[in-house]
């Protein structure tokens, strides 16, 4: 697809996630003015996809008058930005003078992308960019109205409570870590340095959130499951109406194991593949059915703390209510080959050592829209050992 329509089509969605969080937050009136956005940009989509691919097949003929461009290989720009020990390059906020680098566009994608490939709770949680290290956020209180009084004819009015409101504050911290390369790493291909690098960073970002997100829910106090009849009355009772019908069941590998062992007085499996995507998979109880989404045990590990029993952590209701996420959205990479950290010594090992660092935040936005459940099973039952 041409260059400038695939711009156009990532700002549609950038676009389409910023509506959908500002109705979410309530602002109803900058959630219009960002619809007439979107549809300005879809406007101009149509226009020049009519243009440059009328024929809807992906492949643009470029005009014959035109001078071919050399394509620019960011693969290789952040290859020859790691030799150089990215001097010379894009500074980032906070970085000393000597030396800094914002990972390019593209690497950025491609660590993303990885990401997704492994396990990840960010996708679950209402995420927020924000472009402040500090700030609030205002909610109206929860409370139960209890509707108007009748009054007499000539009678007094009484008053009515006040609508109640309270803060959300976040600070954005930071989070970093290391990685010595060897330099005749460094001096081999661009795929090995890039390979190296971005996995690296790909998947250390993936775990930071996933610990932060997790050490946020696990705040809540633990409510205990003993079988299936508990989760119906943690979704029917506890959530309740306002959260049940976007909630759904987050929990591990011996979670998974637990759930499909479950049957109906049939005989049948509770646990089914969605109709619609045999990937996702439902757990159908009678009136009740609910996503799953299963969290390998080295993401989401169960609590092995006493001896012959494991809690397995279900986390149920609606993640994107209950957890908001502030991204600082600064990763930054710098590099050092003198630098000596520990017992680890660059310049006489001859390495480069590369420090990454990201900053966020997250906070539990609505107790309520989520129950942090255990289920404590023998480790036999779950694990067959």
């Amino acid at each position: 697809m041409n260059k400038k329509l695939l711009e156009l089509l990532n700002q549609i969605n950038e676009k389409k996630v910023t509506v959908t969080n500002l109705v979410a937050d309530g602002k109803i009136e900058e959630a219009r003015a960002a619809k007439e956005e979107l549809k300005d940009l879809q406007d101009q989509f149509d226009l020049l996809k009519d243009v440059l691919d009328p024929d809807g097949t992906g492949v643009v003929v470029p005009d014959g008058n035109q001078k071919p461009v050399d394509p620019v290989d960011h693969v290789k720009e952040f290859a020859d930005a790691a030799r150089s020990g990215f001097r010379n390059a894009t500074m980032t906020e906070g970085a000393p003078a000597d030396g800094g680098y914002t990972v390019p566009e593209d690497i950025q994608t491609r660590v993303n992308e990885y990401r997704s490939a492994k396990a990840s709770l960010i996708n679950l949680v209402d995420v927020e960019t924000v472009t402040t290290n500090k700030g609030s956020r205002t909610f109206k209180k929860r409370s139960q109205q209890t509707g108007f009084s009748k009054v007499a004819e000539g009678g007094k009015i009484g008053a009515k409570t006040t609508p109640q409101f309270e803060r959300m504050s976040y600070e954005i911290g930071k989070y970093a870590g290391y990685l010595p390369v060897t330099n005749e790493l460094l001096a081999d291909t661009d795929a090995n340095i890039t390979g190296t690098l971005v996995s690296w960073l790909g998947d250390e970002s993936r775990v930071t959130r996933n610990n932060i997100i997790l050490e946020v829910a696990g705040t809540k106090n633990k409510t205990t499951i003993t079988g299936l009849d508990d989760i119906k009355k943690v979704l029917n009772v506890t959530l309740g109406q306002a959260f049940k019908p976007t909630s759904r069941i987050v929990t591990n590998d011996d979670g998974l194991q637990w759930l499909d062992t479950l049957k109906n007085e049939k005989g049948e499996y509770l646990l089914q593949p969605s109709p619609s995507d045999p990937m996702q998979m439902r757990l159908c109880a009678g009136a009740t059915i609910i996503p799953v989404t299963v969290i390998p045990n080295q993401d989401l590990a169960s609590d092995t703390a006493t001896a012959g029993h494991r809690k397995i952590p279900f986390l149920i209701g609606d993640l994107k209510e209950g957890i908001k996420f502030f991204d600082r959205n600064q990763m930054s990479i710098m590099t050092s080959n003198i630098a000596a950290i520990g017992s680890l010594n660059a310049f006489e090992e001859d390495l480069t050592i590369f420090r990454a660092i990201e900053r966020e935040d997250c906070k539990i936005k609505d107790p309520e829209a989520f129950v942090y459940g255990q289920l404590d099973l023998e480790d036999t039952t779950v694990t067959g050992e």
